[in-house]
């Protein structure tokens, strides 16, 4: 087995059959850094070759300890000050995260995310493509980019895509947050665990002897809660009839013909996704709805190439303080002004070659950073 990366926010133990992975950046919400990418992937890949690790379980951790928060995503006050300073460790992680994400999803092993708390962007990616996707009743599930002028990457094309209907794309534009039973509704999640459980859970974990690498998967699955009851595939024609627009213009307009609806839950539904759609980049909302609707004719390798090129154009089609993504990560997380200066400032001037620019690859196939995962 290789030497393991190290991190110091990234534990990592191997106790009986099971690899054990705790993220311990609870003052970031477990943020992901480019270290705790790298340790992820060290861990991930000496134990998925160490026939002696049946399956893996990752948790998070809050400011009292394990559990309460998943993850928040990537460490966005480092995206920001990287593509200001010309740090080459911002390609490097976007590079490294992904590959990270596509390895989560091809496992071949049983991967457990126990996904209690804040669940969001990056804390996606990596759970996923889990083969058991444990969310609990404090879960709060996300894909919340283009409040920063940024998409749904870590897959968030492939796997937003593939709901139902179109709350792939209602997701993906507004950001909206959701709980367990929704999550479970959609297939965003398997099942759900109390978060008071979880603590023995995980000790049980450490003493039980398994004797295959699916029983450890079923062991854990069986510790489940009654699924509880989701109300959002009732909102599902709302959402359809909305989000199957061909643009974001006829989205708006969409919305506000239902917003004087009659009836007064559809025109209060309608007005709220208005607002929160107002509030965000114009530019990227056109860019995200491209992205969902290219991704759903993608496989997994090919959408995370195609993110890669889009991540990439957000911080160097327009460099520094130009890009959409930093101004909004300037407003709401650096000066917190929550005051973004999107360019353009109107849905209504955005043209096609504007979000055409995000999907033209600046490499050729065989210089694309992802290219290991199109060869596989």
């Amino acid at each position: 087995m290789k030497a393991l990366y190290k991190s110091e926010h990234v534990e990592a133990v191997v106790v009986g059959s099971v690899g054990l992975i705790t993220l311990q950046r609870p003052k970031a919400l477990n943020a992901l850094t480019l270290d705790m990418v790298r340790a992820l992937d060290s861990h991930l890949r000496a134990w998925q070759a160490d026939e002696g690790v049946f399956a893996v379980v990752i948790r998070g951790s809050d400011k009292n300890g394990p559990f309460g928060h998943f993850c928040a995503g990537g460490d966005i006050r480092f995206f920001h000050d990287a593509a200001l300073s010309g740090d080459a460790a911002l390609d490097a992680f976007f590079t490294e995260e992904y590959a990270l994400n596509y390895l989560i999803h091809t496992y071949q092993k049983p991967y457990i995310a126990l996904m209690d708390g804040v669940v969001m962007g990056g804390g996606m990616g990596i759970s996923q493509g889990a083969s058991l996707r444990v969310v609990t009743p404090h879960s709060k599930l996300a894909m919340p980019e283009t409040n920063i002028g940024l998409f749904p990457d870590v897959g968030g094309g492939f796997f937003l895509s593939r709901l139902p209907g179109h709350m792939g794309e209602w997701l993906a534009l507004t950001g909206h947050v959701i709980g367990a039973a929704d999550a479970i509704a959609l297939g965003l999640a398997d099942c759900c665990i109390e978060r008071s459980s979880l603590p023995v859970l995980w000790e049980e974990l450490r003493e039980t002897p398994f004797q295959t690498p699916e029983a450890v998967q079923r062991w854990v699955a069986v510790k489940a809660s009654p699924t509880p009851e989701s109300h959002i595939l009732t909102h599902g024609p709302w959402i359809d009839a909305v989000f199957s627009a061909p643009s974001v213009r006829e989205i708006m307009a969409r919305l506000s013909e239902m917003s004087q609806s009659v009836d007064p839950a559809e025109a209060e539904w309608a007005s709220s996704v208005h607002t929160q759609l107002s509030a965000r980049s114009p530019l990227m909302l056109h860019v995200v709805l491209e992205q969902v609707r290219r991704a759903r004719q993608l496989s997994l390798a090919d959408d995370l190439a195609m993110e890669r090129v889009m991540v990439h154009q957000c911080f160097y089609l327009r460099p520094g303080a130009a890009s959409e993504t930093v101004e909004g990560v300037r407003a709401l997380a650096v000066d917190k002004d929550h005051q973004p200066k999107w360019n353009p400032a109107r849905i209504e001037d955005v043209t096609p070659e504007m979000v055409a620019a995000f999907f033209e690859s600046p490499w050729t196939p065989e210089l694309h950073p992802m290219v290991g995962l199109l060869a596989s």
